[in-house]
């Protein structure tokens, strides 16, 4: 794609790197075959081509957002199938987060738009205030029909349709006894809204690990990693986010003490493997957040370095859901499935597996009527292949679907740890 950026623009290396992805475009539209959004609406500006149009005459010309980028924006729900499409390796992630920061400073949106943004970015980050915000979300759920007759109502109903009706208890910290010699030492990330929507994915985690003579590091709380208001475009709380997490996880590495930094929900490990090039232009933390970058892993790719012993057969057939964080972010695809296929379990592949479940971390508040109609295609493709559970590595994507299904829907590293010998998950009962 030509550009014609002018000289001083291209001073500052956001928009240097955003200019060089949008050089790379070739116009050829693979993207619009897998972008979920296209494919439900058919409208071009609705597409990754569409946008990254729009994109362009917006940072070339130094144009404040207008109210149709803003729209054509919002849809996206950064899954990047289209970057696992594209022949030509653009980069999409970084240019529609760079879109997204643009229109974060230039645009002012509706009170109603602001309010809910706002809500969401103080609150989701941080455990406390979400577990209070889930409690009185129960009790303001037969408000439903109510409140989505305010303006920005539809999305107030669809936050209170996502909240559970009983939160789990989180697990009693335990000593980590390694039933095995010590083979490595990782930390892990805590997580902000996981550690409240399903404390026992971090806890089955730790027991596997321990099992397998892996230690857990001992590491300061690193909060929420930054992800969901960096793709919000609060590109400043995002990177004190990021580097809150660094800073925890630090003096382990520095002092050489961690094989790895493990991370048990997708969409935060594409964001943690993203650091050393968010703040890269950073003096103080440059370095630092490109070692970070380099030791995070997903728990299955740790897992698959393991070697774990073959189980015997199981009678359970899995649909494993890979979410567009670990497969399109990642490129993680294999790893999960063989672990569980190693485990003795019957993996089916979803059909469609590489459309988006609506999930896309506030993308099912923020734009309720695309993230339900995508959630009912998903759900509808993985009730044909008929499984008994449904396992995935992502819990925005558990909490999406499992609101379509009664199959139950669980972590794959709890399947893991019960195949292991671990305790049964409580959502098979």
């Amino acid at each position: 794609m030509q550009t014609q950026f002018a000289p001083e623009r291209l001073a500052d290396s956001q928009m240097a790197e955003s200019e060089k992805i949008l050089r790379s475009c070739v116009h050829c539209g693979f993207c619009t075959a897998t972008c979920p959004t296209y494919l439900l609406e058919g409208d071009e500006l609705d597409s990754p081509r569409g946008r990254i149009y729009l994109i362009k005459d917006m940072l070339e010309n130094d144009k404040p957002a207008s109210a149709d980028v803003v729209k054509h924006v919002d849809r996206c729900l950064s899954c990047l199938s289209c970057m696992t499409t594209c022949p030509s390796g653009v980069h999409y992630m970084h240019l529609v987060d760079h879109a997204r920061a643009h229109i974060e400073k230039t645009y002012r949106r509706p009170l109603a738009d602001r309010f809910i943004r706002a809500v969401l970015a103080a609150i989701l980050p941080y455990p406390n205030r979400f577990r209070a915000a889930l409690a009185l979300g129960r009790l303001g759920q037969p408000l439903a029909p109510v409140l989505a007759k305010l303006p920005g109502g539809e999305r107030l109903k669809s936050m209170l349709a996502l909240v559970p009706q009983k939160l789990p208890r989180a697990p009693k910290p335990t000593q980590q006894n390694l039933a095995a010699a010590k083979k490595g030492r990782v930390a892990l990330l805590a997580g902000c809204a996981q550690q409240v929507l399903d404390p026992e994915i971090n806890a089955a985690t730790t027991r596997l690990l321990n099992r397998l003579g892996i230690e857990i590091a001992d590491t300061k709380d690193t909060g929420c990693c930054g992800a969901l208001v960096h793709h919000m475009g609060k590109e400043h709380q995002g990177h004190v986010a990021a580097k809150r997490a660094i800073d925890a996880w630090w003096p382990e590495i520095e002092a050489g003490k961690l094989d790895a930094i493990i991370i048990t929900a997708s969409g935060c490990g594409t964001t943690i493997k993203d650091y050393g090039f968010m703040l890269r232009d950073d003096p103080d933390y440059a370095h630092k957040a490109k070692a970070v970058s380099e030791l995070a892993l997903d728990i299955t790719q740790y897992l698959a370095t393991l070697d774990l012993p073959k189980g015997e057969p199981r009678e359970e057939v899995i649909a494993y859901h890979s979410a567009c964080s670990m497969q399109h972010g990642q490129q993680i695809r294999d790893e999960p499935k063989n672990l569980l296929k190693t485990a003795g379990f019957t993996v089916k592949d979803v059909p469609e597996g590489h459309i988006c479940c609506g999930s896309a971390g506030t993308y099912n508040i923020l734009q309720p009527g695309f993230a339900t109609r995508l959630r009912d295609r998903k759900v509808k493709n993985i009730e044909r292949v008929a499984p008994d559970l449904i396992a995935t590595g992502n819990i925005g994507c558990m909490t999406q679907i499992g609101t379509g299904t009664d199959i139950p829907i669980i972590h794959t590293i709890q399947v893991l740890d019960w195949a292991y010998g671990g305790p049964k998950p409580a959502a098979l009962g």
